[in-house]
């Protein structure tokens, strides 16, 4: 199990094989795992055992200080190496983690969904002149007329009747329609359709919203 005798050529062979592709016994950092299979040995590994000699070199630049620092678990010679299981536990649960962290800070980041776009409608106010044919005009039934038209964006406002001479009197009468929806010659032609009642139809005014 583990690395066998690492005082024999057999042991440190098969520590320079396990070290060819990891920096530490377990793991990314050092660790008592390190210490232990670094105590086993009875000095530096030969430079045919380069992995093994880099590792050893690397861990015997730290200070006693540094090495009591050291974290992990304090486990036998022979649970680390190629069948140890401790080691390889270590190193997957350490693999999982560092994936993990890879894998949400590379996730594509979602993009904000949209804001819906606030639709304007564009609106106009109308004061329109409607005119009767003379005084004796029923001007209550000429505005019972003109309210009666109903449509999509239309929406009848105050009224009034305002004097044009020899005693007759024009209705004055706001509006407030959707441009896209209404137009001054549809209510023109709705309006005077009423033709015993209703000589003309003016705009008085037209202003935008």
């Amino acid at each position: 199990m583990g690395f066998g005798d690492l005082k024999t050529d057999a042991g440190l062979q098969t520590l320079n094989s396990f070290l060819e592709d990891k920096s530490y016994i377990e793991g990314y950092v050092p660790s008592q795992a390190d210490l232990i299979v670094f105590a086993a040995l009875s000095g530096p590994p030969k430079a045919t055992y380069h992995h093994a000699l880099r590792w050893f070199t690397h861990v015997s630049s730290y200070t006693d200080q540094e090495k009591a620092g050291f974290g992990g678990v304090k486990n036998s010679l022979d649970s680390y190496g190629p069948a140890g299981g401790a080691s390889a536990a270590a190193a997957e649960d350490d693999f999982d983690l560092f994936g993990s962290d890879d894998e949400e800070e590379e996730a594509p980041k979602q993009p904000a969904p949209a804001k819906p776009k606030k639709v304007v409608i564009a609106k106009s106010v109308l004061v329109l002149d409607v005119k009767p044919w003379d005084d004796e005009t029923d001007m209550s039934e000429i505005e019972k007329h003109v309210r009666s038209i109903e449509a999509d964006g239309l929406v009848w406002g105050s009224s009034k009747l305002v004097p044009v001479g020899y005693g007759i009197k024009k209705l004055q009468i706001s509006a407030v329609i959707e441009d896209d929806k209404i137009s001054t010659d549809m209510l023109e032609e709705r309006i005077t359709e009423k033709e015993d009642l209703i000589q003309s139809m003016d705009i008085a005014a037209f202003n935008k919203v």
